[in-house]
């Protein structure tokens, strides 16, 4: 719409500047049809000018309301942002807090652990544990060898004792 608003002015003023020029050069036909010429641009100035405002007011019109509307538009987006943040901060915030209470719990089962530790006598375990596993006073006897061709039995080879004193 504006060029052609441009184009009629441009058309307009040279009408203007024709009817100017001819005014003593050419005959009253020829000036009665630069005259009509003139006026005809004007008149389509007049119309593409109308035209052309028509278009500025609507697409102006048009600007607010898209302007509005992109106003609400980051509205409800900064609305929805604001949720999910505050949705994933306190999501987070709970986690930290389980997590939080679960280490707290387990430095209380490590504490007892280390109580009982601390009550341990290596001592006393290990004579607990003789006296529930013990199976005598005496050690094993000794393997008697036994020659498959004479069988004569030896109680232990010659030179070996027949074992230490196991018991405490």
């Amino acid at each position: 719409a504006k060029k052609n608003y441009e184009q009629k002015c441009r058309d307009k003023d040279e009408a203007e500047q024709a009817v100017h020029r001819s005014a003593n050069v050419v005959n009253p036909k020829q000036q009665e049809k630069l005259f009509v010429k003139l006026a005809t641009s004007k008149t389509a100035v007049e119309d593409s000018d109308k035209a052309y405002l028509l278009h500025i007011n609507t697409l102006d019109k048009v600007r607010e309301e898209w302007q509005s509307e992109h106003i609400k538009a980051c509205e409800v987006f900064e609305t929805q942002e604001c949720e999910r943040i505050n949705f994933f901060r306190n999501a987070l915030w709970l986690h930290m807090n389980q997590l939080s209470q679960q280490c707290v719990t387990s430095d209380n089962m490590y504490e007892e652990v280390r109580k009982s530790l601390e009550m341990c006598s290596i001592e006393k375990d290990i004579e607990y544990f003789v006296n529930q596993r013990k199976t005598g006073q005496a050690p094993p006897a000794p393997i008697v060898y036994e020659n498959f061709y004479c069988p004569q039995k030896n109680a232990a080879p010659p030179g070996k004792p027949t074992g230490p004193n196991l018991a405490r």
